[in-house]
């Protein structure tokens, strides 16, 4: 590479003009982007259908993409949350359709005071005339600003039902679903997408109502003032719908895009933030900032088209309307000298005729806010859409069911010809069988992509197996219900995770029920009972952020005390102790053999010092199992454990 590319490689992408980007970024720089971006794209929707990376669970993709759905469909399902409030949407419509006569009524009572002018009627005549119309616009006025309050109140209540709805949901999809979403892309749908949608439950719904009753109130005013002047201003109309059949068609597509590009920047910006540290320590800020530019740069250009489209609709139904108004000024003008059409009629006439284009006008106004929110209802249904996690049939069973019998055996884990791969082209486990004993230690190390990881995520069926039979406690676990057989199963990740709230409400998320006393046993018992203390209000002392006030290492101490206090046979620990120092690892360990002594235990381990007073080690190599032992056997044969541990052969 040349030494200026070198240089413009390192710069960040400017602001200015559309052209900015590329002139920053070379061009090759440029087109690799363009094919990241664009093969997420393609990625994500293969593994809608099912597919998936191989070597493990399917990394984190962009959603989006595709061509919009039914619009029909999805304002039907917008309608089902508004018509919830069926009565006080019926209030709104009733103060619509009094709000909309009194405005047409107060405008057709022009038409007798300009001809009273013209007649030579008295003062208190025009006076009355006057009078009544400021009557009637205060009715009208009353009954927009009760339909303003009673419609705000339908919204949010619709957006809250949304949220609520969106939320249940996420809680019941399958973890693949957040194995294959990037968390910025969901987080993205849960605000910027509801957002759009509740500017326009606020605003639009209530224009579209006043709009068509207006539309309709005004046709029937126009016809009984003059037919020959109603033609005329109807003849306008479609041509009024093909412009705005044209703009809305491709506002409606920019839109879509705008959206999905939107999410695309929130994922990478979380995904940024997140991954700070790593991005520091390689010098990497430049080029994140190269990507961010190329990125915001991408939605610029989407912006700039949906919101070019979306603002041409009120020029373009403007202009029409405007030769709809002098059309029909110069025909009624005609009608006043030939016909003996009266002044009142042509003034009152050309103020509907306005007005007949104005609910048209209106919605082409909101255009902005009605695809915005189309797009955006279209990405949360999607999302609502997707394939829950199943339901457990009506024939699955309770271990509790099972106490007392034969086949009740707490904590036995066993694995019986299990074959697995996350994508249909790619196995992962091959034939696996092993056992773990209630109360054992079981070990399993291998190189990265050996399947350790994948056994945890099917012991707690996060996925189902292909083939074989995986059963916990005597009992194959595809015949339990999922929530049974996790609260049978307590896991410690290598990547920990804390929630906003006390240490000790953090440690009690493990069994919400467990007293003061028992969260103190499990954090003595994890080792965390020390460093808690000398925190500024001990276990009241509240985290945030994840944990950020708290070190890499308490963080995971408090995740084992989590793990500790829960009533679980059977504890999953995925790298615990890899974020921790040698001397805190003596002590968990010690801890741990107090707890493990009653479950049975299965550690993924990189770090072998871990599994040395394991009741058996079960190397994995390619998705199989190689060798079985506890730690002097598996020296003895010196095989793929014993080179592992003399370091004659790396972990990949």
């Amino acid at each position: 590479m040349k030494m200026e590319e070198k240089r413009s490689m390192g710069k960040a992408p400017s602001a200015k003009g559309a052209s900015s980007t590329e002139a920053t970024l070379p061009q090759a720089r440029l087109e690799r982007l363009r094919k990241k971006y664009a093969s997420k794209r393609v990625e994500t929707a293969g593994r809608r259908r099912g597919l998936g990376g191989p070597g493990g669970p399917p990394g984190r993709g962009v959603t989006g993409g595709g061509k919009p759905q039914n619009v029909k469909k999805t304002l039907r399902r917008l309608w089902a949350y508004l018509s919830a409030d069926a009565l006080k949407l019926a209030a709104v419509f009733v103060c619509v359709v009094a709000g909309t006569a009194a405005m047409l009524a107060a405008s057709y009572l022009l038409r007798p005071l300009i001809n009273h002018l013209t007649d030579g009627s008295g003062v208190a005549v025009l006076l009355r005339g006057i009078l009544t119309m400021a009557g009637v616009y205060a009715v009208g006025i009353a009954a927009q600003y009760l339909q303003q309050r009673i419609m705000i109140g339908i919204a949010q209540k619709a957006l809250m039902q949304l949220r609520n709805d969106l939320f249940r949901k996420i809680q019941k999809l399958p973890v693949r679903f957040y194995d294959t979403n990037s968390h910025g892309d969901i987080m993205s749908r849960f605000t910027n997408d509801v957002d759009a949608v509740g500017e326009m439950m606020n605003n639009t719904v209530v224009q579209m109502i006043s709009g068509l009753i207006s539309l309709v109130g005004t046709f029937a005013l126009m016809v009984y003032t003059n037919i020959w002047l109603t033609l005329v201003t109807v003849a306008m109309v479609p041509v009024t719908m093909l412009a705005g059949q044209m703009v809305a068609g491709s506002s409606r597509r920019f839109y879509k895009a705008q959206q999905e590009a939107l999410g695309t920047l929130n994922g990478f910006i979380e995904e940024t933030v997140t991954g700070q540290k790593v991005i520091k320590v390689f010098c990497h800020e430049a080029v994140a900032e190269e990507e961010f530019g190329f990125l915001n740069h991408e939605l610029r250009d989407k912006q700039i088209k949906a919101q070019f489209f979306g603002g041409l609709m009120g020029p373009v139904m403007g202009n029409i309307g405007q030769i709809s108004y002098s059309l029909t000024v110069i025909v009624g003008g005609i009608l006043c000298v030939a016909r003996g059409f009266d002044l009142g009629g042509l003034t009152v006439f050309t103020g509907y005729s306005r007005q007949f284009s104005r609910p048209i006008n209106e919605l082409s106004m909101q255009v902005n806010t009605v695809f915005s929110a189309l797009a955006g209802a279209e990405r949360v249904f999607d999302v609502m859409d997707q394939e829950p996690e199943p339901e457990d049939p009506p024939s699955a069973c309770r271990l509790r069911d099972l106490e007392g019998t034969q086949r009740h055996r707490p904590g036995e884990v066993t694995l019986n010809h299990v074959t697995f791969g996350y994508a249909p082209e790619t196995v992962i486990l091959k034939d696996v069988s092993l056992y773990a004993k209630p109360g054992q230690k079981i070990a399993f190390v291998g190189s990265t992509g050996a399947g350790k990881t994948t056994i945890a995520n099917l012991i707690t069926r996060f996925y189902d197996i292909d083939e074989g039979t995986i059963t916990v406690n005597g009992v194959d676990i595809r015949s339990l219900r999922r929530k049974e057989l996790r609260r049978s199963v307590a896991m410690v990740l290598q990547d920990t995770h804390l929630f906003t709230g006390t240490v000790l409400e953090n440690i009690r998320y493990g069994r919400l029920e467990a007293t003061d006393q028992e969260v103190e046993q499990a954090a003595r018992t994890a080792g965390a009972h020390s460093f808690i203390l000398r925190l500024e209000h001990g276990y009241d002392t509240m985290i945030e952020g994840d944990g950020a006030n708290l070190s890499q290492g308490q963080r995971q101490l408090l995740n084992i005390a989590r793990a500790a206090i829960s009533k679980a046979p059977i504890l999953i620990l995925d790298e615990a102790t890899s974020s921790v120092d040698t001397r805190t690892e003596k002590n968990i360990e010690r801890g741990m053999d107090r707890l493990m002594a009653t479950r049975t235990t299965l550690v993924i381990a990189h770090r072998l010092s871990t599994v040395r007073n394991a009741n058996a080690i079960i190397v994995l190599e390619n998705g199989e199992v190689i060798e079985r032992g506890d730690h002097e056997e598996l020296l003895a044969r010196k095989g793929r454990y014993y080179n592992l541990h003399t370091g004659l052969a790396q972990l990949e």
